[in-house]
């Protein structure tokens, strides 16, 4: 039950609401249908949208600043005299107009500009500006700064309140923007904006009424350095909202998840047994572990949501098939997605190699089946086929489940939660809904996990099996490139195979890459003892499986290849990787390839071939795959220089959109988040709904869950 000081809150907060805020912005004076339009792809549809959209930084308008005190890259307002205006003609005409103070002089530079302009710059004439001081050709320059001219014997006119900068969409401009917000502001002050966090959580911040007017007009003597680097109290209470928002989304689904129902998968285990006793190996123990907890989730009457990250190489694979066999032995089908064909070929003969003499079928589902094959198949699945492996195609309204148990998703991040949550749905039998496993050998930084799967159990495969050698990586200059062309050479003509990966299909001089199409031919007249393949993503399905066939044959010693070959491809006699302009890709997509060489017994390379002159951030990547193979480590700092958005993928919704929130910067908070979502959800359910619809795009789906 919730305590007396909870109960106020709620009830305070539920009497919050406010039709001047709820309202449409065509209300406001000067919106029309043109303009509410381009607000939309803001996402800004009521006042109280134009509210929650807050600044991405500010800038101090609100004092002047001495010429002679402005340095290289200050951003700030001065005042000065025109001593000297001038077009001067060259490849372009450029306006250069010299300003003075009495402490120094400062030159505004035009590229862009009418004879209205020029006239105005007449010598002696007091202008005000504001912009970034760059150094140019006659010492601190302004290009293209804001200015207005300056009556003689009138003050100089400042802001009152910092300048706010917020992301626009084409067509918007700040000033606009800035208007509309004051706009808003006036109707926030004649009403309320409903709090839907109650003081009791959190009694030291500040209000959400107070937060958002010092946000959008920070007073001239607010600290610039907190509200830049997003310490301040009143960013701290939105942040924290934002947070919340983002967890009460996904746990509410794991809550909704959990009130269905799911078969329950109580067999003798005699096919798991017999499937490891064909095995030529032990499981280890860390597999053993999470076979563990997935049979106590499979074992109970709600869905088991569980996700299993494991580093390349930890086999993942074989702990999802343990699952599939319980499921199997308790009379259900089970669906295995994986997000390229590739890998999801590689699932087809993993399973069909272990399931095969284990009497059962293994059906397969992609895009690429067409006609008589693509039907038998999809007779096979209605059929009940135990076990079906296919990609997203899975989806595809013709695909019939006879009875749909168990889904594996292979990963996940590649899909996203709602493609997830549609597959669920196409499993559904009566009240009945089928467990679900998600895998993933990405693995998933703790802080980001605690938000972007709050709706998942997770379980870590920790240890890999026994007899895998290190990988060596070295990074050396693309201008050795013929040193490489040898060494990859030496290996193949001892017996080895090799990759040969790069970063795009097509030639591009501006990103100075080497294209595979030119690699391959490159490689093809240097190498002309060996055979060469190549493989990219434009080429069909079946050329694709056809080359990666002779590949694992080793009908071939090299294969050029993009990044196609990232996840899944498992060539044991492959000891050789060498990934061109490693500079362009995040830490764990080079994990993911590195990955594919150091499969068997053999000492295995990397060699990351890359173009000088490298960024702070290439050359902080290329060290971290120097110095470690802990893909978790390499989680954290790939997370670090890119983002949780490039991380997880951009499918997974809701995350890389944040309005004021960040993961990474703001990660020590989401232990207080998850305790405060939780306590939400407890003592104030009427909360919940409104809260994420405030903060979340497709918050509709959320409500609808």
């Amino acid at each position: 039950m919730p305590t007396t000081s909870q109960h106020t809150d709620s009830k305070s907060a539920g009497s919050l609401g406010s039709e001047q805020l709820s309202q449409s912005v065509t209300a406001l004076k000067g919106v029309g249908a043109a303009l509410a339009e381009k607000l939309t792809k803001l996402h800004i549809s009521t006042v109280e949208d134009l509210l929650f959209h807050l600044p991405s930084r500010y800038q101090d308008r609100t004092r002047v600043t001495p010429i002679g005190a402005v340095r290289r890259g200050d951003e700030a307002v001065v005042v000065g005299q025109v001593s000297l205006s001038e077009v001067i003609k060259g490849r372009r005409q450029t306006l250069i107009v010299r300003l003075q103070d009495g402490t120094g002089s400062i030159t505004l530079r035009f590229f862009h500009f009418n004879t209205t302009q020029k006239k105005q710059f007449q010598k002696g004439a007091l202008v005000r500006c504001y912009g970034e001081a760059r150094p140019g050709a006659s010492g601190l320059e302004l290009y293209h700064p804001e200015y207005s001219l300056v009556a003689q014997d009138q003050p100089v006119a400042v802001e009152d309140h910092l300048t706010p900068i917020y992301p626009l969409t084409e067509g918007l401009t700040q000033n606009r923007l800035r208007q509309l917000i004051h706009l808003a502001l006036a109707e926030l002050k004649k009403a309320q904006v409903a709090d839907w966090l109650p003081k009791s959580l959190f009694p030291n911040l500040p209000s959400l009424k107070e937060s958002l007017f010092l946000l959008h007009e920070p007073p001239p003597d607010a600290p610039v350095f907190e509200l830049q680097e997003y310490k301040h109290p009143s960013q701290h209470r939105l942040i924290i909202e934002e947070l919340i928002a983002q967890q009460l989304s996904l746990l509410k689904l794991r809550q909704q998840h959990k009130h269905h129902r799911a078969p329950v998968f109580n067999g003798t285990g005699n096919l798991s047994k017999r499937m490891l006793d064909q095995l030529p190996f032990s499981l280890t123990g860390a597999q053993n572990r999470v076979i563990g907890e997935i049979q106590q989730d499979i074992q109970q009457a709600s869905p088991m949501l569980r996700l299993v990250q494991g580093d390349v190489g930890a086999g993942k694979t074989l702990v999802a098939a343990m699952a599939a066999l319980n499921a199997i032995e308790a009379g259900y089908q089970v669906a295995v997605m994986a997000p390229t064909e590739i890998l999801a070929e590689q699932h087809f003969n993993n399973f069909t190699q272990w399931f095969t003499p284990l009497g059962l079928d293994v059906a397969w589902m992609a895009g690429k089946l067409k006609g008589k094959a693509r039907q038998a198949q999809l007779d096979q699945i209605a059929a009940g086929a135990p076990m079906v492996v296919g990609t997203h195609a899975l989806f595809q309204e013709t695909v019939i489940f006879k009875n749909l148990g168990l889904i594996v998703v292979d990963e996940q991040h590649r899909f996203g939660v709602h493609q997830r949550l549609s597959l669920r749905e196409k499993g559904q039998q009566g009240d009945l809904y089928p467990h679900q496993l998600i895998m993933t050998a990405t693995p998933i930084p703790r802080t980001l996990a605690m938000s972007a799967y709050a709706d998942l159990d997770t379980s870590v495969i920790d240890e890999l099996p026994p007899g895998r050698t290190p990988i060596e990586t070295v990074a050396l200059a693309d201008t050795r490139r013929d040193e490489i062309i040898q060494r990859v050479s030496a290996a193949c003509h001892q017996g080895k195979q090799a990759y040969w990966v790069c970063t795009l299909i097509d030639d591009s001089e501006a990103l100075q890459c080497q294209a595979a199409e030119t690699t391959f031919a490159d490689l093809k007249t240097r190498l002309q003892g060996l055979n060469i393949g190549l493989i990219h993503g434009r080429m069909k399905a079946q050329e694709k499986a056809d080359i990666m066939a002779q590949f694992k044959a080793n009908k071939l010693q090299l294969l050029v290849a993009t990044t196609v070959i990232e996840v899944g491809v498992d060539v044991p006699n492959a000891t050789l990787m060498v990934i061109e302009n490693p500079e362009r890709l995040g830490l764990s997509q080079l994990h993911q390839l590195r990955g594919r060489v150091g499969r068997g017994d053999q000492k295995s390379y990397c060699v990351l071939l890359y173009h000088a002159p490298l960024s702070r951030n290439g050359k902080a990547r290329i060290a971290v795959m120097r110095d470690t193979q802990d893909g978790f480590q390499i989680a954290e700092k790939d997370l670090e220089l890119r983002g949780p958005g490039e991380v997880l993928g951009t499918r997974q919704t809701g995350l890389a959109q944040m309005k004021i929130a960040d993961l990474v910067r703001d990660q020590y908070l989401l232990e207080e988040v998850n305790v405060a979502a939780n306590k939400l959800i407890q003592h104030h359910p009427e909360h919940l709904t409104p809260l994420v619809e405030r903060w979340l795009e497709g918050a509709e789906q959320y409500a609808q869950v």
